[in-house]
């Protein structure tokens, strides 16, 4: 009876432990049909100088500068301006003056004789052509800073016929004014049926000798 028993505890052993290698064959075997893991990719380390830093200082108060007193003022007064000297510009070169002269030189012409003559008319007198009567007013010359040399008269023309013995010598009347150009006789002409005039040049007279002692 006892072998007997011994015997059965034999074979239960025996078929556990045939059991457990099958039970471990098993699990081997679905280990190694199951697919590989796929690798995981490295993690980037992140750098430092992109990770926000924390200031770990305390942000200390800021004082107050206090405004200076009068008496502060008063000891370190602000310094004055310098005065501005006023400037005075430069005054333009004054034009030099036109040369005056006492006598103006005039030619006419009778238009229906053709007769030309030239005479001299004092400023300020008057001297008769015919039926003409000339009263030059000023007589000048350009000035040395002007461009072209020029000589000018202002010359009032009347119209006085003679006088006929035992008759009225009619009124006369006024037939020109304004300046004449000796370079520029074309320019403000005398407008005349019958005569014409023109300026020459303008002239200074002579200084009169003195008289001798006797």
């Amino acid at each position: 009876m006892r072998r007997g028993a011994a015997l059965g505890a034999s074979a239960l052993a025996i078929g556990l432990t045939m059991a457990s290698l099958a039970s471990a064959r098993q699990s081997t075997a679905a280990v190694a049909t199951q697919a590989p893991t796929a690798p995981q990719a490295p993690i980037a380390a992140t750098p430092e100088a992109q990770q926000p830093r924390v200031s770990t200082q305390t942000p200390q108060p800021r004082t107050a500068t206090p405004a200076p007193g009068p008496e502060q003022v008063a000891e370190n007064p602000a310094p004055k301006p310098a005065p501005v000297k006023p400037t005075t510009a430069a005054k333009p070169a004054e034009p030099l003056k036109r040369g005056r002269s006492s006598i103006a030189i005039i030619q006419a012409l009778d238009k229906v004789t053709t007769e030309t003559m030239r005479f001299e008319a004092p400023v300020g007198q008057p001297i008769r052509y015919k039926t003409l009567i000339f009263t030059v007013r000023a007589c000048e010359t350009s000035a040395a800073d002007e461009v072209a040399p020029e000589s000018a008269a202002y010359i009032v023309v009347d119209t006085q016929p003679k006088a006929v013995a035992g008759r009225v010598a009619p009124p006369g009347r006024q037939v020109y004014k304004g300046w004449m150009y000796a370079n520029s006789p074309g320019m403000n002409p005398l407008q005349h049926p019958v005569y014409d005039a023109w300026l020459i040049a303008c002239k200074t007279s002579a200084p009169v000798a003195p008289a001798e002692k006797r």
